[in-house]
C-alpha cells in the first residue's frame, strides 16, 4: 500500500469527470486499498479516485468512530434519495476549510465492492452526506459548487495566496494508475 498525494482546490484536474470501471481486478483493488490508506492518514472519512488524480468511477468511505467499516464503492449510482439537510462540510482537497451544503438526508445507492459484486444500500445521515459528497468529485465537482460565485471566487483568492505564502501546499505530482 501506498499514501497518494491529495489534489488541492483550485487545480483543475478536480474537475475532470471520472470514467466508469470497466472490469474489477487486483488493479482496482489496490488503487482501493491506497486510498484506504492515504483517506485514514489524511485524516477524512471519505475519498474519490479524482482527488487523487485517478479518474475512475471509485470511492472509499468509512464514517466509524473507530475507522474498522471501510465501503469501497466503484461505479455508484444514486438511485433515490430523500429529504433534505444542510451540513457544514469540509473536504480532504480544500483542507482546514468547512462549508454549508444542502444534501439529501438519506439516499439509495447502487454499486460493485472491491470484487466486482453489484449491490444496493441505503445510507443516511453522516454517511449519505459523504457518499454524496464523494460522487460529486467523480463528476467533477467541488464543494465550493455551491456557493455564490462572488464567495466561490473570494475563496478560490484566499487559497491561491495561502498556496504562495505556504500555509497550504499545491500538490505537484500525484499518483498514477498502471
Amino acid at each position: 500500500m501506498a499514501l497518494l498525494n491529495i489534489l488541492v482546490y483550485p487545480d483543475p484536474r478536480l474537475r475532470q469527470r471520472a470514467a466508469p470501471v470497466d472490469s474489477v481486478d487486483d488493479s482496482v483493488r489496490k488503487i482501493i486499498d491506497d486510498m484506504a490508506q492515504t483517506m485514514y492518514a489524511a485524516p477524512g472519512i471519505g475519498l474519490a479516485a479524482t482527488q487523487v488524480n485517478i479518474h475512475r468511477r471509485i470511492i472509499v468511505a468509512d464514517v466509524s468512530q473507530e475507522k474498522n467499516d471501510l465501503r469501497a464503492l466503484i461505479n455508484p449510482t444514486i438511485c433515490d434519495q430523500f429529504g433534505e439537510t444542510e451540513t457544514e462540510e469540509g473536504c480532504l482537497s480544500l483542507p482546514g476549510i468547512t462549508l454549508p451544503v444542502m444534501r439529501s438526508e438519506s439516499v439509495t445507492v447502487h454499486a460493485q465492492d472491491q470484487y466486482g459484486n453489484s449491490f444496493d444500500m441505503v445510507a443516511d445521515g453522516i454517511l449519505a452526506v459523504c457518499i454524496q459528497h464523494e460522487i460529486d468529485h467523480l463528476d467533477g465537482k467541488v464543494m465550493v459548487d455551491y456557493l455564490s460565485r462572488l464567495k466561490r471566487d473570494r475563496l478560490r483568492k484566499r487559497i491561491l495566496r495561502e498556496q504562495r505564502e505556504g500555509s497550504i501546499t499545491a500538490v505537484e505530482e500525484t499518483a498514477t494508475v498502471s
